[in-house]
């Protein structure tokens, strides 16, 4: 997969790829104009979502209503060094939600393939290359 990242003005920086696009900007104070979220708020957001793509399933599989459903996501840093320490994924599930199901809830919102690279990082590798403009 290939995306390419640009720069439309201010501090916002885009990624495109397929045929999506993904908008982000810096907040005010950062010398953005708060247009979008940042690009570390997309990056979190990925884990919650990415969840929520495996409860979405789990609970179509199961012909299991997803209304009053939801999943509250919580980051904690540390302290030391300022990064993400702790993910809490917390899914809240309406009474009517089958007990027996809930142990299996969880175990499918941790296949999440974001989380799974959290757990194994990838390499990284960055080069600059130029490049005439047309």
């Amino acid at each position: 997969m290939e995306m390419i990242i640009d720069f439309p003005g201010g501090a916002r920086v885009d990624a495109h790829f397929a045929d999506y696009t993904v908008k982000t900007d810096q907040p005010p104070m950062g010398g953005g104009e708060g247009s979008a979220p940042t690009p570390f708020a997309v990056f979190l957001s990925s884990l919650g979502t990415c969840a929520g793509i495996y409860v979405l399933g789990f609970c179509r599989q199961r012909g299991i209503s997803t209304d009053g459903i939801r999943i509250i996501q919580r980051m904690y840093s540390n302290p030391m060094t300022g990064l993400v320490g702790k993910f809490e994924l917390e899914i809240q599930v309406p009474p009517e939600f089958p007990e027996k199901y809930r142990p299996a809830l969880i175990r499918s919102a941790d296949q999440c393939a974001v989380k799974k690279h959290f757990e194994h990082p990838p390499e990284f590798e960055i080069t600059t290359k130029e490049v005439a403009m047309a």
